[in-house]
């Protein structure tokens, strides 16, 4: 194991088992380095790491703290790996997507608001009206961020954040079909907004899940060939 590995593995132990509690600093450099068995080149690498992961807060003139460790901060993180993902790995991890937007989808039918709801219809009529794939596209994230947030769980708005983030940098809207997709998906867009509208979680469940499938074949859409070795050529796009 090397002197970083040492040093991040040794942090993160000290917080996970309480030893250094959420928002509290962290010891001086030296007391860390004589504990860990490190030098202050390696603990430093270390806390750049656990910062750049969410669990750490340099603050300047203050020293290092241990962030506040809310579940959908630490899951936010996750993107870091995620946006790593090639196509096929990106498909693999929207099964879970499917599973997890029903289920919002389904506790938002049953705890929206009259103004969340009123805000989806909104984010609808803002994209039948615009010709611009980006701000489509924005909106369309706007329009799911909404629904995980009526759902009431910060976590769960956190990861799924975290997946359409990756899935929009494949812009299904400029392929030569997207006008027909665009169209399609709105449509999938007001059924899934009626059915919260209509405090129907099972409406509401299936439709949402039917939807993260149908950009799921769209997606597939960028697929690369595969060739006669088995290996197939890598072709990056835009996100949907």
């Amino acid at each position: 194991m090397s002197a970083v590995d040492k040093a991040f593995h040794g942090l993160r132990h000290m917080i996970a088992t309480g030893r250094i509690e959420a928002g509290e600093r962290i010891p001086a450099e030296g007391e860390l380095c004589e504990e860990l068995g490190v030098s202050r080149g390696p603990l430093r690498e270390a806390v750049r790491m656990l910062a750049a992961l969410g669990a750490l807060e340099p603050r300047h003139g203050s020293g290092t703290y241990v962030s506040p460790l809310r579940p959908e901060d630490v899951i936010g993180s996750l993107s870091l790996t995620l946006e790593l993902l090639p196509l096929s790995g990106l498909l693999e991890v929207y099964e879970i997507r499917r599973v997890l937007e029903g289920h919002v989808a389904a506790k938002a039918a049953a705890r929206a608001t009259p103004e969340q709801v009123s805000t989806l219809f909104s984010l609808i009529e803002a994209m039948d009206a615009t010709d611009d794939p980006t701000e489509a596209s924005e909106l369309d994230h706007r329009f799911h961020a909404e629904i995980a947030r009526a759902g009431g769980n910060p976590t769960l708005a956190s990861l799924l954040a975290v997946f359409r983030a990756r899935s929009r940098k494949y812009q299904v809207f400029t392929l030569p079909e997207g006008p027909e997709l665009r169209r399609k998906s709105d449509e999938d867009h007001r059924v899934l907004a009626t059915a919260i509208a209509d405090r129907d979680p099972g409406a509401a469940s299936g439709a949402a899940e039917a939807h993260v499938a149908q950009t799921e074949r769209w997606l597939r859409a960028f697929m690369p060939p595969v060739e006669e070795d088995g290996q197939g050529r890598s072709e990056a796009t835009g996100a949907a």
